[in-house]
């Protein structure tokens, strides 16, 4: 038989996590064997998740102090413009180095979690698929001791009552009833594999259920993530407060959440490589007393210097099963012609001998190590490759994700402070001020409000009122459009129309620019002024 085994090799990336110092809560090293009920060693993966703790403890202090000078500091008068513009420039780089790197950990982040549940899904299918196997083999020898033990029995005692007169038939059923036994034997002899069936089953069912609540647990973090970033580059944008200051308290509690899953998926990502190092070891460990070394060696390794421990058994059940075939053949042939009642119990017996035997046919299959040497290695290889790569992909979307929540959080206070000061401003300005953004708005609004305001033009000038004069009808309709428009712009500047803001007509000086309708009317004006003051207005 060659050898079908692939030699397991643990990736690099599972010593290098093997080397972490295994430290337990008293602060002293311990073995670095995965022993996952041993107190001390649960404690040293404790450890890990304290020093991520650690982690967020300075990283929140950080913040603290950072706020707090913030608080405290003082801008001075004559560098208030060039401090704003520097401030405001470092806004928008931080938010802008914040949302890169956040858009970089959700992408390591998605990755890294389907990654490992890809690992483990590998390591739930080989557990159900060896579970399969197991529970083929326990069936099988459970359904040819039945067969042997009540079916046959029945079937030689009706024919030990039909050849009561002949000794020779006799003694042959006996000599059958000594092979059932002896096959019996050997079934007993074979492993109870029902103990690891059942403990295979409960494993991937709790490991599965496990890893649906881990996957949806990150794929909710990742979510708020992103959905935090872009509501607080939303904020930033529309220079919202209240929208600011929620996205930095739910900043903070997502950066809580960060340094956590940080250190859950740093112990977790030890004490899986501890596994993954030496996995047989820990095997053997586990299965001492119920499965012997002989057949786990079998099984793990698998490889033609190894014989099947199962095959002297296989043998004598194969012998035993071809030695009560042939005793039934001669007693069909002899014995039928003059026992005619003892065909049909002698048929039973052929019949279940035949489906004994292709049992013995499945059994050899299964109790072979390739099937469940090929599933040990790829649980092996979901775990230790793609689990654990996962899982150090999820780390590094934790410290990203805690690396740009800082950086957001220590911008977001001065996006702040910048849009308070920027209010105070405004409050400051004059009312009447024209260049107020206010006073524009509610002018813009006044005017929406009344639309048919008749606009008004005064002929006066300094050398009379406009009752002094008394201009011709025009021949045509003059459109007061421009004079409108400049009672609108004085209404918009002040509220009173000022006189600089009057149309130039009846001031002694044309417009530079008017219609040619206007410009008659103004002529027309300057002959009737000519008429009734002569000489007066000229130089």
């Amino acid at each position: 038989m060659s050898s079908a085994r692939v030699d397991y090799i643990a990736p690099w990336w599972t010593y290098w996590l093997h080397n972490f110092p295994h430290i337990n809560l008293r602060l002293r090293p311990i073995d670095d064997r995965f022993q996952p009920e041993d107190a001390d060693y649960q404690q040293s993966l404790i450890f890990l998740g304290c020093v991520a703790a650690a982690g967020l403890g300075l990283n929140l202090l950080f913040l603290a102090i950072y706020l707090s000078c913030l608080c405290c500091a003082r801008k001075d008068d004559e560098d208030a413009g060039d401090t704003k513009k520097k401030g405001s420039c470092c806004v928008t780089w931080s938010a802008v180095t914040a949302g890169l790197i956040s858009c970089m950990a959700v992408g390591v982040g998605f990755y890294g979690n389907s990654e490992t549940n890809d690992g483990v899904y590998q390591l739930t299918y080989s557990m159900y698929n060896a579970n399969h196997t197991l529970g083929g083999v326990d069936s099988l020898v459970t359904s040819t001791m039945g067969n042997m033990q009540r079916g046959l029995q029945q079937h030689l005692a009706r024919l030990d009552e039909i050849f009561a007169t002949r000794g020779d038939y006799v003694q042959t059923l006996q000599f059958m009833q000594q092979m059932a036994d002896s096959v019996i034997k050997q079934l007993l002899g074979l492993p109870d594999w029902m103990e690891a069936q059942v403990d295979l089953a409960s494993v991937a069912g709790q490991t599965a259920h496990i890893e649906y609540c881990r996957w949806l647990t990150y794929l909710l973090l990742l979510i708020l993530n992103l959905v935090i970033c872009l509501l607080s580059c939303l904020g930033l944008a529309k220079q919202s407060r209240w929208l600011l200051t929620t996205m930095m308290v739910c900043g903070v509690l997502t950066l809580i959440l960060s340094w956590a899953s940080l250190g859950a998926d740093l112990a977790t990502a030890v004490g899986t490589s501890d596994f993954c190092v030496a996995p047989d070891k820990y095997l053997m460990s586990q299965t001492k007393g119920i499965i012997s070394a002989d057949i786990l060696h079998y099984y793990v390794y698998c490889n033609q210097t190894l014989s099947n421990p199962f095959q002297k058994s296989l043998t004598v059940f194969q012998r035993s099963l071809t030695t009560m075939q042939i005793q039934i053949q001669g007693l069909l042939q002899f014995a039928v012609p003059l026992f005619p009642s003892a065909e049909g119990d002698l048929q039973g017996i052929q019949n279940l001998l035949n489906s004994s035997e292709a049992g013995l046919h499945q059994l050899t299959a299964l109790l072979d190590c390739r099937g469940l040497n090929k599933d040990y290695l790829d649980a092996l290889v979901g775990v230790c490759y793609d689990g654990v790569e996962g899982l150090l992909y999820l780390s590094l979307f934790s410290m990203l994700a805690a690396c740009s929540f800082c950086i957001m959080l220590c911008a977001i206070p001065r996006a702040w402070r910048q849009i308070a000061s920027r209010e105070r401003e405004y409050d400051d300005m004059d009312e009447e001020d024209p260049f107020n953004p206010r006073a524009h708005r509610a002018a813009h609004s006044h005017h929406a409000a009344h639309p048919n305001m008749h606009s008004f033009c005064s002929y006066s000038s300094s050398m009379g009122s406009q009752s002094s004069l008394h201009p011709p009808a025009p021949p045509t309709a003059v459109s007061n459009a421009p004079i409108a428009d400049y009672m609108n712009q004085a209404a918009l500047f002040g509220g009173n129309p000022r006189y600089e803001n009057v149309p130039l007509i009846g001031r002694g000086s044309p417009p530079p620019s008017y219609s040619p309708s206007m410009r008659a009317t103004y002529l027309s004006m300057t002959e009737e002024q000519s008429r009734h003051y002569g000489n007066d207005f000229q130089a």
